[in-house]
């Protein structure tokens, strides 16, 4: 059998990789395999039971369709197989997730054969995904006097799937390995260059550490040492798992250092303990439950203080931190879950409760968050069907409700669309609440492992609740590559059958969009008060509340239109004072976290928190740009209070995208994007008439803080420097050191710049080309001393640069302009001293694809500045990536180093900037 035969020279290839074979996904290997298992003198048979048992991928694939087809023909008798008797044939469905599996087993259930009907009922009332096809089987089946149906359906009310599960242990011994001293980005763990091999997690998880193999055998030689402990890996120093949401990150730490999800499921693995001095990312955290994972804030640095409870600073002004405990490699230390402390033999080290809060701790029960929503769900139908109040099973939802306190922004938000809550109870900050979705975004390098997710949660369609939801190939638009080519294509065929909107259609019928997700995510939140989730840390709408998310809970959200999560503290941020002319918006938002920093002696007191910024006149375009770069802050997620008429305009300028994307033919059948329009149509009505102004905070709101940015202190641009070359590498690399132009001198020399990105929008273009016009004007010629990059986010923004006269400017200076018709099938790894008109996409700041050359420093308008991220260190010298405003970008590129304020306000003169004032209406109720 030819494909068997190519199945084994896969093998073979594989081994010269130190792999194991590739789990099976596809229908035809499988029933090859079948075929073999039949033949009882077939040479391959002993593998092919191996295959057919160990190393077929569950859920919906179709390759678990076959299997589970098989193993009910092995139940009922038609097969015999020695080798898999009827009884183990249930415990391999028992391992397979739903879909197929749930099919086979109710047909069994429902049967006529007592016994096996049994049999399969109690296999059955261990799962818990379940479909409205399975549940509207099951409630008939019980309506027209089921005996079997009723005694699933009770099960299934008292959640017994989740109450006869093992409690968690109570005492968990890990040892410990640092992995970094500093921040950690999740780079670290799943590098964006390998972002193609996320969907191969045995292929995948040879990158961890950056294929540090050095670090990768310490980690070895500690798991040897200390067989029966689990290794916790640790920021020491920072915080674990900032940067881009990577449920790939999780994924290699829980394939090193977890425990397997199933005997039968090969490569996934589940329940890793990873900590940080200042604790761990939200979204990573978030990640980490996905699968009952521990995340632990150690605290074991902390900032000294002196005796008016003052920070105490060195003389650079950093705080003074002190060692409280060492975690330092090799150290053993005891999770007790009971009494939520962390131990060093009897010496209790830390309180850990918010690391294992009952929900958290459910989660840790379950082997993963999907289980218990999943489960929730399944008791919930069953209460129903039954027509009795649901047993009270899980943890109550902490409902926090504070008499005579007004509302955040956020608050406002998760109370309005909240699901399950006590009725009539107004909630704040510190809840739980299960909140229905309206928009959902996923990206191309993690949207492979989305439709892996929705496969093994047996997931077919999207959740009707969803109001939109958008699959990009923005991460994947600067190469196309064989690994481009054999992907893509395949998750926009699936993600467009799923019922999302994608940048390319499986059939070819609308030209390919590679436009960046942020910013299609951006134009379709046509709701001040909607809550969007997308497959990216960058989910940070100037609409609504947005959050990032991993590949995991994107999934989650596409199929039950649901996310689950506490309603967030929020920080306030307001502004004084007059931008002066030559600033640029983008030294706003770096001096946001600047002045946030000095006014609190240094701590972040937006990470983990909304940051609620009473932007007001600005439109959203403009505003992402803030929003944005809200996940540097570390921030949860933020929120745009605006003035009405600013909403307007916003939704106006949304509207006239969405019915580009409607007119180039990218509608489905139940025209979502249709839906959209018609919604902003209605939220314009709403406005305009007063029936519902834009979304406000109540006066009376408590927020943890309040920020207030003083403009008139804003005298020259902003810089974030990774600032490479600090002693302390706890330093190195956060994006806290913002620094102005000044310090620099006007000698720093830059190899390379880079406009893109989602922090750039279409005013952005205009200004790189009136730009270039200035120097010429003033200089006689414009000569690149180094290149510039320049990347439209989206194509909308390239036509309307077209049809505005600006796209020819910027195409008189260039040296290279992308063509669609022949798109680059190779990373560019040298650069000329030129400009570079790159097709819409991520480009640079992604970094999976194209980089700097190596020991570059960077001048770019994007928002990662991680080791390695847009450039990779040489042998002679760290590369930086500094980030900055487009002017400061542009003319760095043509001086080929960083310019005087002189030199800059020359260049920016008569260009207008930012239109950005302080709002002078009281943006509350």
């Amino acid at each position: 059998m030819s494909i068997y035969n190519d199945y084994l020279k896969e093998i073979e290839e594989r081994k010269q990789l130190a792999l194991h074979p590739k789990p099976i996904d596809g229908a035809e290997l499988l029933s090859a395999i079948i075929t073999q298992i039949k033949d009882l003198n077939n040479e391959h048979r002993e593998d092919s039971l191996n295959f057919f048992i160990y190393n077929v991928l569950p859920g919906t694939t179709s390759a678990a369709v076959v299997k589970a087809k098989f193993l009910k023909e092995i139940i009922l008798e038609e097969e015999v197989v020695k080798e898999i008797t009827p009884s183990f044939a249930f415990e391999q469905l028992s391992h397979m997730k739903g879909g197929p599996s749930v099919e086979v087993l109710l047909d069994i259930a429902l049967g006529n054969d007592e016994t096996k009907s049994k049999q399969a009922a109690d296999v059955l009332k261990t799962q818990v995904f379940l479909y409205d096809a399975d549940t509207t089987r099951l409630e008939e089946a019980f309506n027209n006097g089921s005996k079997i149906a009723r005694e699933l359906i009770e099960s299934y009310a008292n959640a017994e799937f989740f109450t006869k599960l093992p409690e968690i242990d109570e005492e968990i011994e890990v040892v410990t390995y640092i992995a970094g001293v500093g921040d950690i980005s999740t780079d670290l763990l799943s590098p964006g260059g390998d972002a193609h091999s996320r969907s191969d997690r045995e292929l995948h998880g040879q990158c961890l550490f950056e294929h540090n193999k050095d670090m990768q055998n310490e980690l070895l030689a500690l798991q040897e040492k200390h067989p029966n402990k689990r290794v916790m890996l640790i920021a020491e120093k920072g915080t674990m798992g900032v940067g881009s949401s990577r449920m790939s990150g999780v994924n290699n730490v829980a394939l090193w250092t977890g425990v397997k999800s199933s005997p039968y499921v090969p490569f996934i693995n589940i329940a890793p303990v990873i900590a940080g001095t200042n604790g761990i990312s939200p979204i990573f955290l978030t990640t980490v439950g996905v699968t009952g994972g521990i995340g632990v804030d150690l605290q074991n640095w902390v900032k000294q203080k002196d005796a008016e409870g003052n920070t105490i600073v060195d003389e650079d002004g950093e705080p003074v931190l002190k060692q409280m405990y060492s975690v330092e490699t090799g150290t053993v230390l005891t999770i007790n879950t009971k009494e939520k402390k962390l131990y060093s033999g009897n010496v209790e080290l830390k309180d850990i409760s918010t690391a294992l809060t009952p929900q958290k701790q459910e989660f840790i029960k379950a082997g993963g968050s999907y289980a218990v929503v999943f489960g929730k769900k399944l008791q919930t139908f069953a209460a129903k069907v039954l027509g009795i109040e649901a047993p009270q099973v899980y943890a109550t939802s902490k409902e926090i409700s504070i008499e005579g306190q007004g509302l955040t922004a956020v608050e406002k938000i998760f109370n309005k669309n909240a699901v399950g809550t006590t009725p009539g109870k107004v909630l704040h900050a510190g809840s739980d609440v299960r909140v229905e979705v309206n928009i959902v975004g996923s990206q191309d390098t993690t949207g492979l492992m989305t439709s892996q997710e929705l496969e093994m949660m047996a997931a077919t369609t999207i959740s009707p609740i969803v109001d939109g939801a958008y699959q990009s190939g923005c991460h994947t638009a600067s190469v196309w590559d064989d690994k481009s080519k054999a992907n893509i294509p395949r998750l926009m065929s699936f993600m467009n059958d799923f019922g999302l909107i994608t940048g390319r259609d499986p059939k070819g019928k609308y030209f390919p969009m590679t436009d960046v997700i942020h910013k299609v995510l951006n134009d379709i939140t046509v709701g001040d008060w909607d809550i969007i989730i997308g497959g990216d840390s960058h989910t940070r709408m100037s609409k609504g509340v947005a959050f990032g998310a991993d590949s995991g809970t994107v999934a989650l959200a596409l199929a039950t239109g649901e996310a689950t999560m506490p309603i967030p503290q929020s920080v306030k941020v307001t502004f004084k004072g007059a931008m002066k002319s030559y600033m640029d918006f983008r030294d706003v938002v770096h001096a946001t976290q600047q002045q946030m920093l000095k006014q609190f002696g240094g701590e972040n007191v937006f990470q983990g928190r909304i940051i609620e910024v009473h932007i007001g006149t600005l439109t959203s375009d403009e505003a992402f740009t803030f929003t944005d770069w809200t996940a540097e802050m570390k921030a949860k997620a933020s929120i745009c209070i605006s003035e009405d008429d600013t909403l307007i305009e916003s939704l106006e300028i949304a509207k006239g995208r969405i019915q580009i994307m409607i007119d180039k033919g990218m509608d489905n059948t139940k025209q979502v994007l249709q839906g959209l329009v018609d919604k902003a149509n209605t939220r314009i009505t709403e406005l305009k008439t007063g029936i519902k102004p834009a979304l406000r905070p109540d006066a009376n709101a408590n927020y943890y803080a309040e920020v207030v940015i003083d403009l008139d202190e804003i005298a020259e641009p902003m810089i974030a420097d990774p600032d490479v070359n600090n002693e302390d590498v706890s330093k190195r690399y956060t994006h806290d050191n913002i620094r102005p132009l000044s310090y620099y001198g006007g000698t720093k020399k830059v190899d390379l710049g880079f406009v893109g990105s989602c922090m750039v929008h279409k005013g952005d273009m205009k200004i790189l080309a009136q730009m270039l016009k200035n120097i010429e004007a003033q200089q006689g010629k414009v000569e690149f001393k180094a290149p510039l990059v320049v990347a439209p986010p989206t194509y909308n923004i390239v036509d309307e640069l077209k049809a505005e006269g600006d796209w020819d400017v910027l195409k008189k200076y260039s040296g290279f302009e992308f063509d669609d018709s022949a798109p680059k099938g190779l990373a560019r790894t040298k650069y000329e001293n030129m400009l570079y008109l790159e097709r819409p996409g991520c480009n640079l700041c992604m970094g999976n694809q194209e980089k700097a050359e190596p020991g570059d420093t960077v001048m770019a308008t994007s928002t990662r500045l991680f080791q390695g991220r847009v450039v990779k260190d040489s042998g002679e010298k760290k590369g930086e990536s500094l980030l900055s405003s487009t002017p400061v970008v542009v003319l760095s590129t043509v001086l080929g180093r960083t310019p005087t304020m002189e030199e800059y306000e020359a260049a920016v003169d008569g260009i207008v900037l930012t239109k950005f004032k302080p709002s002078e209406k009281q943006l509350v109720n």
